[in-house]
This record gives C-alpha cells, structure tokens and sequence, in this order.
C-alpha cells in the first residue's frame, strides 16, 4: 500500500482538517483511503474513522520501533494511505512526523497556513524542506497544501511562488464548518463532533487528488515479517463506550487473533461478563462519573478483582479503578475500589511525553527487570494510600508521583501510560489471564 505523510508546520495549522480533506478527495477519485496518525493520538484517529470508514493506525517509533511501525502499516487495508502527523513536521524527540516519514520513506506533504500569506507560503516550505538537510533527516518534502487560502490571485500568487519541483496539492479553503471543537484532552472524538462530509467535500474539489495519489511511496518491507500469534485459552472483556474509547486497532486485533473477545459498557451499566480478565481503556471517565458510580458495574467490577479476576487500566481505566474520582469542579464519585488511590481532575494537564518504565516486579504487563514504552496525557492526578504497591519505577516521564507509575492490587494493574501492541505488553496480559 503506497502512502504519503501529512506534516504541520505548527500545532494547530488544521492537519486534520486537511487529512479528512484529502481523503474526501481521494476516495471521489476512485481510491480506497486508509487513514493513519503518526503519533500516539486517540482523537484524530477517530475523525478519520467517522470519514473514512475503517479504523485509523498508530503510527509511533517510541510506542512501536521501526519494525514495529512499518509491520503496523502493512496491516492497513486501500490502495493508499494518509499518514497525519504530529505538531509541527519536527517536533518531538520521541517520535516527530519527520522521523515516521524517514522510518516509512514515505513523502512529505506540507500544510502551511495561507490566511495571510502568499509568498511567504512558499518561503515557509523550502525552509522546511531545507531543515530536514541541516539535521540530517532523509525526508522529501514533495509540496504544499495551503489550509485557509481562498481562490483566484489568492490561490495563484502561491502556486506562482513555489519552485518547480515543490507541487501544489491544493487549498483548504476557509468555512466555519471546518471547525472541530475542542475540549481539554483536545478535539472532541470523532462520533460526537464528525465534521460534516458536504463541507469536506467542498474542500476536496480544491485538491488535486491525481497528484496526490502519483506522489505516494511504498514503505520498505519489516525487517521481521507478521507471523501469526499463538492462541490462549482465555476471554477477554473490554469496557467500551463514552467512558473508556481510547485504544488502539492494534490492541483489538492483537486480543482477537489470540483469544476471545467481548465488550461492555460500565457507562450503560452492562454486568462484568464472564471472562478471564478485564481491559479497562482511557477515555473520559470524568465526564460520565455520575452514571459510573450509579450504574454497579464499576462495584461488581471491584468484587470481581477482589476474587482474582486480573483487571488492567490505563489512564482513564486507572481512574475508574481508583476509590473514588473528584471533578475540577469539586464533584466527587465513588469508583470501583480496586486501587489504594484517589483520584482528582484539574484544569491543566499534569504529564504529557512518551513514557519508558521499568517492572520492579513481574506484574500483568511486563516481567521483572522488563521495561515498556509507552505515552502519557492526562489532567488528573492521584492520591495515592500510604501502603500502595508500585509495579514499574519511570525512567522517563511522570507516572503517577514522579518516580513510580502502576499500582498494583490483587491481581490488578492500573497505569497512567497507554502502551501499543508492539510493545508487547497486552501478549503478556493475555497469557497472565490464559493460565
């Protein structure tokens, strides 16, 4: 599958708005789109799904290795792929858009921000593409694509100023609906806040889609090809709804190829079905704590670990394991009791960063002496009981107090890190939960 990478100059310059564009384009020019986020995101990836149809991959170095990245590539379906970036083309240490380009060799597609330029557009992109030289990155970046340019000389004066060999791919043009809103995680998920498919389509016969699809590269082949993984013996339950939405593709398929799988909405208030253990996902337990703490599921949850049942958490999962969950607001909600934590929302977010940790101890995720990488994003915070037990110490980010990140209780884990399939954390989850 042929594929290029939609890079930012900036946060904010409306990548996403451009990539839903580009694949309205694309898909009216007879292609099958696969959407792809080079960054560890849950909520652009769910705009690309409302649009394109299929699930949108995780494209990360940090969470997944550049095996691990070109193996979760290959496992998209279409003709053609639209990777977009992260922040700014090379921003991040991590992982920036620029190192995913040269991981994938895959071209570069710029979006600059046209509302009040013309050849300064121009300017921006071959000081772009000059930079990956003075750093040293093997990227290409192939041409623009001008986010709030109008038409006519607006339009023209940019195509006139870019050198021969940068393309012009088109403009976004400028329109009110083209505005996603944001919350403070960032945009609101994608079946809340779907942009509407008359203006993306609008946008989209301002893009030269033939163009587009004729710059496209083919990534290289994983140096360790996909083989297919062992079964175990074991069902699987993974909280799905409002509440707990952010997961990965890779980590749904990987519980599918080994095992059974079934979801459930705490939210809802579905009963914990029968399984060998629990996958609790982020989300924003937050903003249903309400109908979490009335609901029960989230008390027979926290029986059900009391008896042994291995429940794994990450982030808003770690929350909903806490004792209880208080708002910025001040409300507070009982949670399921599981982990020795109280859990507290503010108004600006307390860690953000690719996340490394290592296991003091054999726990769900990880054996002792193991490390996994993962990311953190989150605005809460938690207090935890002087007797919490810590199963992995940070060698790089916050983790829950700075030094330490998964509280563990019974046979439970909770963690503020979201981690990939590839790290192989959710294999040694499912094979904890198939003995």
């Amino acid at each position: 599958m042929k594929g290029f990478v939609l890079g930012g100059v900036s946060s904010g310059v409306g990548k996403t708005v451009a990539a839903l564009s580009i694949v309205q384009a694309l898909e009216v020019a007879g292609h099958e789109v696969q959407p792809a986020k080079a960054g560890p995101d849950f909520i652009d990836p769910s705009h690309h799904e409302a649009i394109a149809g299929r699930p949108s991959r995780t494209l990360d170095l940090w969470l997944c290795g550049a095996d691990g990245l070109r193996r979760n590539y290959r496992r998209g379906e279409g003709d053609i792929c639209v990777v977009e970036g992260v922040m700014g083309l090379y921003d991040g240490d991590g992982s920036s858009t620029a190192m995913v380009a040269e991981a994938l060799d895959l071209p570069v597609v710029l979006v600059v921000d046209a509302k009040a330029g013309m050849e300064s557009v121009a300017a921006t992109a071959l000081g772009f593409r000059e930079y990956a030289d003075t750093i040293g990155r093997d990227i290409e970046v192939a041409g623009v694509v001008a986010q709030r340019a109008h038409g006519g000389r607006h339009e023209q004066g940019i195509r006139d100023a870019l050198p021969d060999d940068m393309e012009f791919f088109g403009r976004i043009p400028p329109n009110d609906d083209l505005e996603i809103p944001d919350r403070h995680l960032g945009l609101e998920m994608g079946a809340e806040a779907a942009l509407p498919k008359a203006a993306l389509r609008e946008a989209a016969e301002s893009l030269a889609a033939d163009r587009l699809a004729a710059v496209a590269g083919e990534p290289p082949a994983p140096e360790t090809p996909m083989e297919a993984a062992e079964s175990v013996d074991a069902t699987i339950a993974v909280a799905s709804d409002a509440a707990f939405c952010f997961r990965y593709p890779a980590t749904i398929e990987r519980f599918r190829e080994r095992a059974e799988l079934v979801t459930f909405s705490p939210v809802a208030g579905d009963p914990v079905p029968d399984c060998d253990g629990v996958y609790l996902p982020g989300g924003y337990p937050e903003l249903h704590a309400d109908a979490l703490e009335s609901a029960g599921t989230l008390d027979e949850l926290g029986e059900r670990a009391g008896d042994g049942l291995p429940v794994l958490g990450e982030c808003g999962g770690l929350m909903a394991m806490s004792q209880s969950l208080t708002t910025a607001e001040g409300d507070r909600s009982e949670m399921a009791g599981i982990l020795p934590a109280d859990v507290t929302m503010h108004d600006r977010y307390q860690a953000l960063d690719h996340v490394e940790l290592e296991a003091t101890e054999g726990t769900l995720t990880a054996a002792a002496g193991e490390t996994i990488r993962g990311h953190e994003f989150h605005y809460s915070s938690a207090d935890v009981d002087g007797d919490a037990r810590f199963a992995f110490e940070t060698v790089r980010g916050d983790g829950i107090d700075g030094d330490h990140d998964g509280l563990t209780e019974y046979e439970s884990l909770g963690t503020y890190v979201h981690v990939h399939a590839e790290s192989g954390a959710f294999d040694r989850f499912l094979e904890r939960c198939g003995r």
